[in-house]
């Protein structure tokens, strides 16, 4: 794995050449049932450099709580490995979504970290990193909480953390979602659509 931090740095150095950009690995144990992938690192996980330690992170390890998952069993990373961000109105630097072409630069690397974790199954978390592994026709709101069967194994989809934060509404049907990872974990009784 620090063979595979290193090789992603030296590229990122290349590819921004002059720009420093605050990579934000995964954590998690080699050899996790589960590999769960958002989008990309916010403020705080750029401040200390663990994915998924800011509010939608908090949110996550909440609902995963709920489910009777442990983090500390789960390897959690994010597709871009650095976080993008803009000027708001305020003048403020806040969060973006990642373009395109930062989506297809990381890529690779994530298909690379996924190859070493050898999951049971990726939870993706989001539109960005469901079409970055399922397609861009694969849409969150159709492919929330069932498995897909594309090239890295088996996906499981399901909205972002951060989406409840946003849409409350959402909540009932994230902690579905998470109850059904959790009960295919202990059971293994769905199968893929």
């Amino acid at each position: 794995m620090e063979k595979f931090r290193a090789e992603m740095a030296a590229f990122v150095a290349g590819v921004y050449e002059g720009e420093k950009k605050l990579l934000v690995f995964g954590e998690g144990p080699i050899g996790a049932k589960v590999l769960l992938v958002g989008e990309a690192p916010g403020e705080q996980e750029s401040l200390q450099g663990r994915p998924f330690v800011g509010r939608a992170g908090k949110n996550l390890d909440h609902f995963l709580e709920v489910a009777g998952l442990s983090r500390r069993e789960l390897y959690v990373t994010n597709l871009v490995k650095f976080r993008p961000t803009k000027i708001s109105p305020a003048g403020r630097l806040v969060n973006r979504t990642p373009t395109q072409e930062e989506i297809r630069l990381f890529q690779p690397w994530l298909l690379r970290e996924i190859a070493m974790i050898r999951p049971e199954c990726v939870v993706t978390l989001g539109n960005v990193p469901l079409r970055a592994l399922a397609g861009n026709e694969c849409v969150i709101g159709a492919a929330h909480g069932r498995f897909l069967r594309v090239e890295v194994g088996r996906v499981y989809a399901m909205y972002h953390p951060a989406s409840v934060l946003y849409n409350p509404t959402l909540r009932q049907t994230y902690r579905e979602d998470l109850e059904r990872l959790a009960a295919h974990l202990r059971n293994k009784n769905i199968t893929e659509n």
